[in-house]
């Protein structure tokens, strides 16, 4: 494996060290249906065509709807856990919807209750959506939960004076006033995300996300943000895949194993794992302390994505030093001696360590391995790495939430709130209708 990540010319020395520190991917075969018989990689021969005056926008590269493609950058085993299967109708709405984007998209992932089922609220955005059509004028379901998706580009600018020029009504009138370089502009603002909600399309309302390629890789890796890295620590439905990003997604998604681990007792259950991992990008939220958000949300997604976050973690987890969970068995056993949590605690993301070493202070006369061990040997440790956590997510969210009036404009920003307190609502009196009838 390492072989064949060295040889390729984009990944960078610090990034082949994470992978040969990380060992932890497995070569088992995915029970995924979406990643069986995969085919050979094509090197089309013949030299590209010139391009015609009528093609000024660069298209999007054809989806390909039965099943992943192979990424040639990397073994073809690496990284399987990612690619979580959905119903062919769900796909089929995902990969028409990201088909319509003229602009360049490198990498496109969807997520949120629109795309995989959370307790407590309605089916999926596609019970009453067109699926795999191009239907702009099929009615929007006020019921069906809006789809969230986030595309990583890597030219912002050229991104947004191409999809602005498609599809003007995305943005709001003073977006376009200004143009695409006031779009990136403000993109670029910790966290580095541009958002435009509220968008109809295929029958459902969507929102999606515009990052760079850069932005996302350094988060996953760093936790600069914990921005994007949290939200790609729950399931999600990858649309456009790409190397770099698989690659990296893979340390974020063990270093969030890491982080649990290190705030968990010896015996555990995959639930409370699962839990622990989830909840990591809401830590801090300022989102979660607003009336209109639901208290029990972490919860509810781990309750009807147990098997998407299994899938996505067990791998992961059984191999890592000191920890045991068969396969077969929903509960967790791990070594909690200060040395084996060392193992874990000197590889955490750099900028949760920063803040630990903040916390506790810089190496001095000791020898490392001692410093480690001492640090992991806290009692504190577990509340320590809770509130550095919400610590790096605090400011990054705030931000984002003030950027999302200058994205979103003010109407926008008052519907979507609106639609957030009703859903709270009626989730809120569904919960208490099943506790009477429980009772």
């Amino acid at each position: 494996m390492l072989s064949a990540v060295r040889n390729s010319r984009k990944l960078s020395p610090n990034t082949l060290l994470i992978v040969r520190c990380l060992s932890t991917e497995a070569s088992t075969t995915s029970s995924s249906s979406d990643l069986q018989n995969l085919p050979p990689p094509k090197h089309p021969g013949s030299s590209p065509k010139p391009k015609s005056r009528a093609s000024m926008y660069l298209q999007p590269r054809p989806a390909h709807t039965a099943q992943y493609q192979p990424l040639h950058d990397l073994p073809p085993t690496f990284g399987r856990n990612q690619l979580l299967p959905v119903s062919n109708s769900t796909r089929a709405l995902l990969e028409s919807i990201v088909a319509q984007f003229d602009a360049p998209i490198r990498y496109a992932f969807a997520y949120g209750s629109g795309v995989f089922e959370q307790d407590g609220y309605g089916a999926n955005a596609t019970t009453s959506a067109t699926t795999g059509k191009t239907n702009v004028n099929k009615p929007i379901d006020p019921d069906a939960p809006m789809l969230d998706f986030m595309f990583a580009v890597t030219h912002p600018a050229h991104f947004h004076s191409i999809n602005m020029h498609q599809h003007p009504s995305h943005y709001t009138l003073h977006s376009r006033v200004f143009g695409s370089d006031y779009v990136s502009a403000v993109q670029a603002i910790t966290p580095g995300v541009w958002f435009n909600t509220l968008v109809p399309m295929n029958g459902v309302n969507i929102k999606y996300g515009v990052t760079t390629v850069d932005n996302l890789c350094s988060d996953l890796l760093n936790w600069n943000t914990l921005y994007l890295a949290g939200r790609m620590h729950k399931p999600l439905r990858i649309i456009k895949d790409d190397a770099r990003v698989r690659l990296t997604q893979q340390v974020n998604l063990t270093s969030a194993v890491r982080a649990a681990l290190l705030t968990l007792p010896e015996h555990f259950s995959e639930t409370e794992l699962f839990e622990r991992i989830a909840g990591i990008s809401y830590t801090g939220d300022p989102r979660m302390i607003l009336p209109a958000e639901n208290r029990g949300k972490v919860g509810n997604i781990v309750k009807k994505q147990g098997s998407q976050f299994k899938e996505l973690y067990h791998r992961l987890v059984v191999g890592l030093p000191g920890v045991h969970w068969p396969a077969n068995m929903q509960y967790i056993q791990q070594d909690i001696s200060p040395q084996a949590r060392s193992l874990h605690l000197r590889k955490l993301p750099v900028n949760l360590i920063f803040h630990l070493k903040q916390r506790y202070g810089l190496q001095t006369k000791e020898e490392e391995n001692q410093y480690w061990v001492r640090l992991a040997g806290d009692g504190e440790l577990p509340e320590m790495l809770n509130r550095e956590i919400r610590t790096i997510v605090r400011r990054p969210a705030t931000i984002q939430t003030m950027k999302g009036l200058m994205s979103a404009g003010l109407g926008k920003s008052i519907k979507y709130s609106t639609q957030k307190i009703s859903k709270w609502w009626k989730g809120a009196g569904a919960g208490s209708t099943n506790k009477s009838d429980s009772s």
